[in-house]
């Protein structure tokens, strides 16, 4: 099975939401079958197979996340992250900004489910591929 440490080497090449597809796929290469990422403090729960689940530790200090989801300001920073324009911690701040709590990326499926704090479904993509 796959260790934290292989994710975050993985991770470490990742500058932007540009680079987004060519990390799932690399994660996915180590046996990683879904993730959940919080966007409070970013800790990930990864599952592999047969029930197989590790997580991360959190990354950075706690952000609030806001009660009013803005579904429309977040489809708005989301496509500038995508761009490359901003860095993970920035898109971080920017989904606590507009309630994201989480999301889920299903790499069987490949898609990303963003979630507010009442687990209602704010957007769901499909993950490109590179």
């Amino acid at each position: 099975m796959f260790t934290i440490e292989q994710i975050d080497l993985v991770h470490s090449k990742v500058k932007s939401g540009a680079d987004f597809p060519q990390y799932i796929q690399e994660i996915k290469e180590l046996g990683v079958m879904a993730f959940e990422t919080w966007v409070a403090d970013s800790h990930t729960l990864y599952f592999g197979k047969d029930n197989f689940r590790i997580e991360s530790s959190p990354q950075y200090e706690e952000l609030k996340i806001s009660d009013i989801t803005d579904k429309e300001k977040f489809e708005k920073y989301l496509k500038i992250h995508q761009k490359g324009e901003t860095d993970y911690f920035t898109f971080c701040k920017h989904c606590s900004e507009t309630g994201i709590e989480k999301w889920i990326v299903d790499l069987e499926k490949m898609t990303c489910i963003y979630y507010d704090k009442d687990e209602n479904e704010i957007l769901i993509e499909k993950v490109p591929t590179p």
